[in-house]
């Protein structure tokens, strides 16, 4: 009984139920994502973090200075209370929870490709990569020769 307090009161906030019903998707998810899928602050979404992970509904892994968080699916009353709480939880915020989740997503994968392929070092027109370096090769062993 001690333990289903602290996750019923979690559970108790709309918000907190928009983070959960992203995170039911079963992929994890940085904070920056949720503040544009909920567009609410960074503070905000990790204070309703803070207290959905005291509960035991969700994990948190820190990778630098990024966090992301995930359904903490350890305790079988996480893994069959939460789905069929979130089942009954529906709505046109949510949908548009999960549209701004993915536009937020799509977005960082093509700024990433585009980082990457800034960083590409760029060739001169008709060079192959390490042909110059085989021509003073080439040239060192005419010389010596």
């Amino acid at each position: 009984m001690e333990k289903l307090i602290p996750v019923f009161k979690a559970m108790a906030d709309e918000t907190r139920l928009r983070i959960l019903k992203l995170l039911s998707c079963g992929d994890e998810i940085c904070v920056c994502d949720l503040t544009e899928a909920l567009e609410m602050t960074q503070p905000n979404i990790s204070f309703h973090l803070g207290i959905l992970r005291e509960a035991g509904l969700i994990k948190d892994r820190r990778e630098g200075r990024w966090s992301f968080y995930q359904l903490d699916t350890g305790d079988m009353l996480n893994r069959s209370l939460v789905p069929a709480s979130l089942e009954r939880v529906a709505g046109r915020k949510l949908d548009g929870d999960k549209k701004r989740l993915e536009a937020a997503r799509k977005a960082k994968e093509t700024a990433k490709a585009a980082r990457a392929k800034a960083d590409k070092p760029k060739l001169k027109k008709g060079r192959k990569p390490g042909a110059a370096g085989a021509k003073s090769v080439s040239k060192r062993r005419s010389v010596e020769a």
